[in-house]
């Protein structure tokens, strides 16, 4: 699964670094990345492409609670589960449109 489209890199234009300070419940969450096969849920609330073609997102990580940080599209590519002895990764869920932070806390 392709975690990053175009249309999301277009929209993520539109909130780039501390763009959504100050918003609180009402900041947009752009993308959700999740662990299909148990814990872990990563809400981005802004992002930016980097010189080296990574991506430096700002949002909300859920694993055991949620604590907002920064995390890089490469974590998430890299970050693999062990399902049967077969390394599996995160996924972006495709039907997560127009959530605000206040309707995940």
């Amino acid at each position: 699964m392709k975690l990053l489209t175009k249309a999301i890199e277009k929209k993520l234009a539109k909130y780039p670094i501390y763009s959504q300070d100050g918003k609180g419940k009402d900041a947009d969450i752009i993308i959700k990345f999740f662990n299909p096969y148990g814990r872990g849920t990563w809400y981005v609330l802004e992002g930016e492409k980097l010189d080296n073609g990574d991506w430096l997102f700002y949002g909300i990580a859920d694993i055991f609670e949620k604590e907002y940080g920064s995390f890089l599209l490469s974590d998430i590519e890299n970050l693999t589960i062990k399902v049967f002895g077969v390394d599996m990764g995160l996924e972006r869920d495709m039907g997560f449109i127009n959530k605000k932070v206040g309707d995940i806390l």
